[in-house]
């Protein structure tokens, strides 16, 4: 299975575009549309379509952001279109961008948020070691984050 991570360029957009969560997880994700708009406004942030044998099945976005404790990478979104959900993607690609993430910038430890209620999320983050920091985002979504030297996988 070839599979790769694509940066987001005027030759993919469209695509891209037409990549969709499942009705029961609307509040949990903002809409690519959204992700993009964003992008545009932070440079900080990079989205990126995600890939099988030429086929966008995902989205994801991430960057590095300064903090006073020193610079953290963030995997800010990350989804899997509603068809190819339930088949495995999700944990593949999740670890794909890990990997991705950790050799890009030669990190110690990944971020991300989620909203408390989302339990399937959650669930998943967990098994890749991603804990709990007790912070939380402006938006309300608790902090989590994986030492990349504790990986459970």
């Amino acid at each position: 299975m070839f599979t790769e991570i694509r940066d987001i360029t005027d030759s993919n957009k469209q695509e891209i575009l037409g990549l969709h969560i499942a009705d029961e997880q609307e509040g949990f994700i903002e809409t690519v549309v959204q992700c993009l708009n964003e992008a545009k406004e932070d440079s900080r942030f990079i989205p990126v379509g995600l890939y099988k044998e030429n086929v966008p099945i995902g989205f994801a976005m991430y960057g590095p952001f300064q903090y006073p404790d020193g610079m953290r990478v963030w995997l800010d979104r990350f989804f899997i279109d509603e068809h190819y959900q339930g088949k495995g993607y999700g944990r593949y690609y999740f670890k794909l961008l890990i990997s991705f993430l950790a050799n890009k910038y030669s990190c110690e430890r990944i971020y991300l948020s989620v909203y408390e209620n989302n339990l399937v999320a959650i669930k998943m983050y967990e098994k890749f070691g991603f804990k709990f920091n007790g912070e939380l985002e402006v938006q309300g979504e608790k902090v989590m984050v994986l030492n990349l030297k504790n990986m459970q996988w």
